[in-house]
């Protein structure tokens, strides 16, 4: 990413500053909790973004958010054409810096299917990551557009 891991990070970490950074496709933030674990987010999507993802609504839960490590894991309790398909869905997203004034995102997502097969389909597989890197860019495109905000 083409903006320091800080800047993402302070975005990544306050319901504020990612639905003003993802305005396009996320209408409100609203957050139960000091950002620790244990806190609920709820996106409410927009009308285009919620075609999409299958709703409206997306509901995380804060697993870990490690400020020194740059690392957040959130278990996802509703939301999104493929949840109806899991027993559980648990997101990491860990920042490290890279290069002058830009910083790497590594994605991992863990899921535990209802049924017995070993994977999504791969058409699922590949909105669900869709979304995720979807965010990421309207982050960086938003904080590159904005330099002074987030510093």
């Amino acid at each position: 990413m083409a903006v320091s891991v800080d800047r993402v990070w302070k975005v990544a970490c306050s319901g504020e500053a990612l639905q003003k950074a993802c305005a396009a496709f996320i209408n409100t933030v609203e957050e139960e909790g000091d950002g620790s674990p244990g806190t609920i987010t709820t996106l409410k999507l927009s009308a285009a973004a919620a075609a999409n993802a299958g709703g409206s609504l997306m509901k995380t839960r804060v697993v870990v958010r490690d400020h020194a490590a740059r690392v957040q894991r959130n278990e996802v309790l509703e939301g999104g054409k493929v949840r109806a398909q899991l027993k559980s869905q648990v997101t990491e997203v860990k920042l490290e810096a890279a290069g002058e004034g830009g910083c790497l995102a590594s994605f991992r997502i863990e899921y535990e299917k209802l049924d017995d097969s070993e994977a999504l389909a791969p058409e699922d597989q590949t909105g669900l990551v869709g979304a995720y890197l979807g965010m990421l860019k309207a982050v960086e495109a938003y904080l590159i557009a904005n330099p002074a905000e987030y510093v």
